[in-house]
């Protein structure tokens, strides 16, 4: 406990405290109607994107990469979405053909620009290694808004989403606009990728969305209560995972990940036990 006070008198980590917290809520927050929706694999997709972006920012030297990183995200997962229902191309194979194209194009870009330490760029953009050591003071206040924003969207269009999560057909014959709350989700979890970058990586986000989810399914079978388990495991993980990297050493988005799926067997013991 001494040593664990001692570092959190330093501000940076503080700012990865609060960070990783945000963004884990975010995520669990989405990742109830993604895993429902049978479209997870999304973050996957949109985390590939969000890596060649962010290798374009590096070979342009930005300071602030989120400015270049979140449009390019956000219109790939508007495109995914949109492609996607087009019956000559199917959903998960445009998520396939975006995400591998970005992956390949961003690492061959990097290595063309003859860019300093390519290896250490890669390892911490794809495993987010030492990136949430590092934030800034307005890097982590921008991470508070785009956080806010996410759940009070989510909040207000809770019984919407929840209506487009279970029965599409069905919303959309009472009058709902489905594909505006299928954008809706989409864009969300695009910023919600961006955040997660500085995390656990780009290769490891699917996590923070897959896992807290079906994690409290294993618990409940209420949507509310899943979603509310789902947010508060989600953040005790990544609340554990980070003191954990902190104190031992480890990489901060392996930590979590690993922090994740231990959560994940524990409540499938109580939810094997429970006859669930």
């Amino acid at each position: 406990m001494d040593v664990l006070f001692n570092y959190l008198q330093y501000p940076f980590v503080r700012y990865a405290l609060i960070v990783g917290v945000l963004t884990a809520l975010c995520a669990a927050l989405l990742g109830v109607p993604l895993v429902l929706k049978r479209f997870s694999f999304i973050g996957d997709g949109l985390s590939h994107v969000a890596f060649g972006a962010m290798c374009i920012a590096t070979v342009l030297r930005m300071t602030n990469n989120m400015i270049l990183v979140l449009p390019i995200t956000v219109v790939s997962a508007v495109l995914i979405l949109r492609t996607g229902t087009n019956t000559k191309i199917k959903g998960d194979a445009v998520i396939a053909m975006i995400s591998v194209a970005a992956l390949a194009f961003g690492y061959l870009i990097m290595n063309l620009s003859n860019t300093p330490n390519v290896s250490g760029d890669v390892c911490t953009t794809l495993f987010g290694s030492t990136s949430i050591l590092t934030l800034t003071l307005g890097e982590v206040w921008m991470c508070i808004i785009l956080s806010l924003i996410v759940i009070v969207l989510f909040v207000l269009n809770y019984n919407r989403i929840f209506a487009v999560t279970f029965d599409e057909n069905f919303a959309r014959a009472v009058g709902t606009d489905t594909d505006k709350y299928n954008l809706l989700i989409s864009v969300i979890t695009a910023v919600i990728i961006v955040l997660a970058m500085n995390l656990v990586g780009s290769l490891l986000i699917s996590a923070l969305i897959i896992f807290p989810a079906i994690s409290a399914m294993r618990l409940y079978h209420n949507y509310k209560q899943v979603t509310i388990a789902a947010a508060a495991l989600s953040v005790a993980a990544a609340f554990a995972g980070m003191i954990a990297s902190i104190l031992a050493g480890t990489p901060v988005g392996s930590t979590i990940v690993a922090a994740d799926v231990l959560v994940f067997a524990v409540c499938w013991i109580i939810g094997a036990r429970n006859g669930r």
